[in-house]
């Protein structure tokens, strides 16, 4: 993984907005030839320079940095279509409706893909009044464990942060629900509906 913006990434982020290497060179106070030595992998934009030139570039310093655009036709924040990324240097969480670009302790990263259930991540759901209570027969050390349980809804998500040593389990309101998400620090991330077992 290159940490540091790309020749390549900034080449094609200044075609895609029709820019000659001079044009693009005038609107952030660098000669043409700096813009040729970024794009051709001889240099590197100084830090300084970064701000001005994701802004040239019409994106974002992460978007620059990753090499990608993110464009979201997600307007209207579905929360059906949340990803979820886990750090797995100290296992932070994030979670978005949409496309992003997620960096913690210096790593990109990217969202976990959601697979189906195998028979040691089983879900177990259970109605208690106007609620779900949600089990994963799993165990729970600092080694291996569940690090969190999410119930997602068209219009939210209900999360529940688990640790090690702890129980897998969680109680969610059932209004909407149409799927529950988790995850295993080992074996990623799961997906199952509610009415399944």
């Amino acid at each position: 993984m290159n940490p540091y913006v790309t020749g390549e990434a900034i080449r094609l982020l200044r075609e895609k907005k029709q820019f000659t290497q001079a044009e693009l060179a005038e609107k952030i106070g660098v000669c043409d030839k700096t813009v040729s030595k970024w794009e051709t992998g001889r240099g590197y934009p100084d830090i300084t320079l970064l701000d001005p030139l994701a802004k040239a570039l019409s994106v974002s310093v992460a978007e620059l940095l990753s090499g990608n655009a993110v464009t979201n036709a997600n307007v209207c924040a579905n929360m059906l279509r949340t990803k979820f990324y886990v750090c797995p240097v100290c296992g932070n969480v994030v979670h978005s409706q949409g496309e992003a670009v997620v960096h913690c302790h210096g790593v990109l990263l990217h969202p976990a893909e959601a697979e189906e259930p195998d028979d040691r991540h089983r879900l177990s759901v259970e109605h208690v009044e106007d609620e779900y209570y949600v089990t994963v027969d799993h165990e729970m050390t600092k080694r291996h464990f569940i690090s969190f349980i999410a119930a997602v809804s068209s219009d939210r998500v209900q999360f529940v942060k688990l640790y090690p040593e702890g129980g897998a389990e969680a109680r969610f309101k059932m209004a909407g629900v149409r799927r529950f998400l988790y995850y295993c620090n080992r074996d990623g991330l799961f997906v199952c509906p509610p009415g399944k077992k």
